[in-house]
C-alpha cells in the first residue's frame, strides 16, 4: 500500500459504508479514513442518520452540497431527452457528481486514497471509478475485492458492534435524489412479483384527478412552472402564486415532483440490463424527469425539421447510453452536446401537459420557432400566398412510389 494515512470513504451511514471504515483500517492499513457524503437530493433523514453514524464511529465526517451541480445536469438531460430503457438516468448522473466531489475533498484533506462501499455486480463502482481513476490516489472498493457477502457484513457489524441502525433501509435497497427514487432487492427481484403500493413514496396511485400545467422552456432549458387550474375535484400542491417567473432548477424539480408525484405520474417498472451483462428488475420513481422529458420533446416535435428529429434520436441515445455509464465528461459526448447546443436555440416556448391516469401527457404547444404553418396545413385552404396550391401536389403523387411500381412490375413479369 502507498504511504498515506488518509482515505476518503464515499459515506452513507449504511450497512455498506459502516463495515468498510474498519475494514480499511484493520485490512488496507489505513490509520484514518474520512467520511464524504454528498447531497444530490436526498431526504434529509438521511444526512441525520449518516452523521448520528459517523459520531458513533468517531469518523471525520464532510457534507457536501452538490445538489445545484446535479440539477443542471438533469437540464443537460432534458436537452438530450436522456432516457435508458426507460429509465431517466436519476442514480447514473449522480454518480459522477458524487465522485467528483469526493474527489476533491480527498485533495483538500490530504488523502491520497478514494473508498466506495459498491458491490462488484452493480453499475454505480464503474461510475465512481471512472472519476476517481482520472486522478493519482488509489482507489479501493472493499465489498468488491473482499467479497463481502450481506450476511457477513451484518455479522461483522454485531461482533464489533457498529452503529448499523442508523443506517438500515430496511428489506429493500433504495437511493433517492432530485431526479429519481429507485427500490429493488428482496421479493422485487422476482420478475413476476407485483409491487405493492408501500413501496412508492414519492406518486400517489393514479386516480381520475387531472391537472393541466404549462412547462416554460429556454433553449431547451426548463426555466417555468404554471401549475393551471385542477379540471377536477382534487386540490393536489397548487399552489405558487409566481408560477410564471423563472425557477432555479433546484426549486423546479422539487416542486414539479411533488405536483406530479401528486397524481400518480412517474413510476417505471422495467427489466435493465447492467453494463456488466447482468438483467435486473428495478422499480423507479421519477414525476418531474417525466413530465420534463415529455414536454420538452413536444417542444423539439413543434420546431425542429423532420431531419433533425430523426437525426438528434441518433445523437440522443448515444448521450443517454454515455449517461448510464457515468460517462458525462466524455469527449464524444462533448461532442453530441456541439448538435445538441445547436438544435436548442429554437427550443424556446412553452408546453401544456395534462396529469392524467398516472400520466403526463403533452396535450398543447407553443413557440415562436415553430416549423409550423396553421394556414399551409389546413384542409380549407386552396392558395398559401401564393405560394402552393393543392394541384401542385399531382406531379409528386405521380413520381412518389414510381420506382417501387415498376420493380414490382419486372419481378411479376420475371414469375411468369
Amino acid at each position: 500500500m502507498s504511504d498515506t494515512e488518509r482515505v476518503a470513504l464515499a459515506f452513507s451511514g449504511g450497512l455498506d459504508t459502516t463495515v468498510c471504515v474498519p475494514l480499511l483500517e484493520e485490512e488496507y492499513g489505513y490509520d484514518e479514513v474520512i467520511g464524504v457524503t454528498v447531497d444530490v437530493g436526498q431526504p434529509e433523514a438521511e444526512f441525520a442518520e449518516a452523521e448520528e453514524t459517523a459520531e458513533a464511529l468517531d469518523l471525520e465526517h464532510y457534507v457536501v452540497d452538490a445538489k445545484a451541480e446535479f440539477a443542471e445536469l438533469c437540464f443537460d438531460a432534458v436537452r438530450a431527452n436522456a432516457s435508458y430503457q426507460g429509465y431517466p438516468l436519476g442514480t447514473a448522473l449522480a454518480r459522477p457528481v458524487i465522485a467528483t466531489s469526493i474527489l476533491e475533498v480527498a485533495k483538500e484533506q490530504g488523502c491520497t486514497g478514494l473508498a466506495h462501499g459498491s458491490t462488484g455486480k452493480g453499475n454505480d463502482q464503474l461510475r465512481f471509478e471512472a472519476v476517481w481513476r482520472d486522478s493519482d490516489l488509489e482507489v479501493i472498493a472493499p465489498v468488491r475485492e473482499l467479497g463481502l457477502t450481506r450476511e457477513f457484513e451484518q455479522s461483522y457489524a454485531e461482533e464489533r458492534d457498529l452503529p448499523i441502525e442508523g443506517g438500515d433501509e430496511g428489506k429493500y435497497s433504495i437511493d433517492t435524489n432530485l431526479w429519481s427514487r429507485s427500490v429493488e432487492g428482496s421479493e422485487l427481484e422476482e420478475p413476476s412479483y407485483v409491487p405493492p403500493e408501500g413501496i412508492y413514496e414519492w406518486t400517489n396511485a393514479p386516480t381520475a384527478d387531472t391537472l393541466e400545467i404549462e412547462v416554460g422552456f429556454e433553449n431547451g432549458y426548463p426555466v417555468s412552472l404554471d401549475p393551471g387550474e385542477q379540471s377536477s375535484q382534487s386540490n393536489r400542491n397548487a399552489t405558487r402564486s409566481d408560477a410564471d417567473s423563472d425557477m432555479e432548477p433546484v426549486e423546479l424539480i422539487e416542486e414539479l415532483n411533488d405536483l406530479a408525484g401528486g397524481y400518480g405520474v412517474g413510476r417505471s417498472d422495467i427489466m435493465e440490463d447492467r453494463m456488466l451483462g447482468l438483467k435486473v428488475r428495478e422499480n423507479y420513481e421519477h414525476p418531474a424527469a417525466t413530465v420534463l422529458l415529455n414536454a420538452h420533446a413536444a417542444l423539439e416535435d413543434l420546431v425542429l425539421t423532420k431531419e433533425e428529429r430523426a437525426f438528434k434520436k441518433q445523437v440522443d441515445h448515444e448521450w443517454s447510453e454515455k449517461g448510464y455509464q457515468g460517462l458525462v465528461n466524455a469527449p464524444l459526448v462533448s461532442a453530441l452536446e456541439g448538435f445538441i447546443a445547436e438544435t436548442q436555440t429554437r427550443v424556446t416556448g412553452s408546453v401544456t401537459i395534462r396529469f392524467e391516469g398516472g400520466q403526463a401527457r403533452p396535450v398543447g404547444r407553443s413557440s415562436p420557432y415553430a416549423v409550423y404553418s396553421a394556414e399551409a396545413a389546413s384542409f380549407n385552404t386552396e392558395d398559401i400566398t401564393g405560394s402552393i396550391e393543392q394541384s401542385d401536389a399531382t406531379g409528386v403523387a405521380k413520381y412518389h412510389g414510381f420506382q417501387e411500381r415498376l420493380a414490382n412490375r419486372v419481378i411479376n413479369q420475371n414469375k411468369e
